[in-house]
This record gives C-alpha cells, structure tokens and sequence, in this order.
C-alpha cells in the first residue's frame, strides 16, 4: 500500500504529537496575579488564619506560595504542598494543606539533594547529575512504581530553574532514611539525589494526596531564585 506525500507528512506530524504529548512537561498559565489584585491579600491573611497556621509555617513564606499557586491555577485546587528549605532538615519543614477543608493535613520531614548541603540546604541546581535540590514551584503528575518503590512524578514550570525536573527524575518518595531515629543518630536527616523525599510510612498517604495535578512550593533562601522567579511576588 503506497501514501501520496500529503498523507506522509500528516502522518509525520501526527506521530510528532503522539510523541511530544507522551513525555512533555505540562505547561501552566503564568496570569500575574498580584497582591494588589481583587483583595488577595486579604484573602490570604484569612485561609492563613482559617488553616491554623500561625507559629506553624512563615506567613510570608505561605504568602509567596498562594500568590504562585494563584498564577499558576493547578489543576488540583484543594491541595498545596509547601516545602520549606531555608530551615535545618532536623525540622519538619513539609506541610500540606487542604486549602478546601482549611486543614494543615501533614507536617512532616522532607530530604534534601546530597549536593545541596549537610544539614540545610544551601546550593541548588536544575542540571542533570548534580544531585542538588531545584527551588520553586512544581505540579505533582502521574504515580509509578520504581526503585523506591511507590512514587510520584513532579513537573517543575519554572524555566532555568526547575524545569528539566521529570528528565533529573525528581519525584517523590518514601526513604528510610527520613525519620527521627535518622536525625538522633547523625544529626541531620538523611540526604536523596535532589528528590524530595519523605518518611516511608506516610509516603503513599502523602502521594495519594498531592498526585494528579496539586501545587508544591518549595521555598529557599537562594537570591538567584527571587531574581529569576516569574511567579512570585517581588
């Protein structure tokens, strides 16, 4: 059976597509929303108070992440992920959020790259290999089984900041390695490959949760990230 060469080229281009849409990072609208906009700041300030909060989590930290989870309008608007780096791993700096139920649902430890610090993360990176943590925001994807078991993959949507995160395979997942017996023998939590990972016995709750299209912020003190970033608040 012959093709005339219109048929080729439609074809060609059809399995462009297929191959594209099978791998690609999902893009979101950036819609710069700013504080000075329909009362935001006002609205914030309450689901801050709303979700209890208060000597819980930075009220500007918790700021900057509404303000990006506002532009970027995930597709999962119940749930935000905030991940806080600028405080020791011997802290729990992961907090998730119904923001529907007005909820703070886990608070919990999360893991750093083993190239981004010791004990705080300090140095970060959206480069292959290096094993550093990428600062920002992302969109929880689809879940898989792998090499750590029950995992889920993560989009980065900032460009040169977090974007090439699905090709760094960062993703999250449960790790032995982040728990309390950890913290009280080394002095600091155990350290992934840039993954945020999180204690195994709340991994596949806390997965199940976040996946499908849910916002996590992950917070730094990086001035690189303040300069660059699109999506939050200047």
């Amino acid at each position: 059976m012959s093709h005339n060469p219109s048929q080729l080229s439609w074809l060609l281009v059809v399995l462009i597509m297929t191959i594209i849409t099978s791998c690609h990072t999902t893009f979101y609208a950036h819609n710069k929303i700013h504080l000075d906009e329909k009362n935001l700041e006002g609205e914030i300030a309450k689901k801050y108070e709303n979700c209890g909060l208060e000597e819980i989590i930075s009220y500007d930290i918790f700021k900057m992440a509404m303000i990006g989870y506002k532009n970027i309008e995930p597709k999962n608007k119940d749930i935000i992920t905030i991940i806080d780096f600028s405080v020791p791993s011997t802290e729990k700096r992961f907090y998730l959020i119904d923001l529907k139920s007005e909820k703070l649902l886990i608070n919990t430890w999360v893991a750093h790259g083993k190239n981004s610090g010791e004990n705080e993360a300090l140095n970060f990176s959206n480069i292959k290999d290096t094993k550093m943590s990428s600062p920002g925001f992302f969109v929880t994807a689809e879940t898989y089984e792998g090499s750590n078991g029950y995992s889920l993959r993560i989009d980065g949507i900032e460009k040169h900041i977090n974007n090439k995160a699905r090709r760094r395979y960062i993703v999250i997942h449960g790790a032995d390695y982040v728990n309390e017996e950890f913290i009280i023998e080394n002095k600091r939590l155990g350290r992934s490959w840039g993954c945020p990972a999180v204690p195994m016995e709340l991994s596949t709750q806390i997965i199940d949760l976040i996946k499908e299209g849910s916002c996590i912020f992950v917070y730094t003190n990086d001035i690189e990230y303040f300069k660059n970033s699109k999506l939050i608040e200047k």
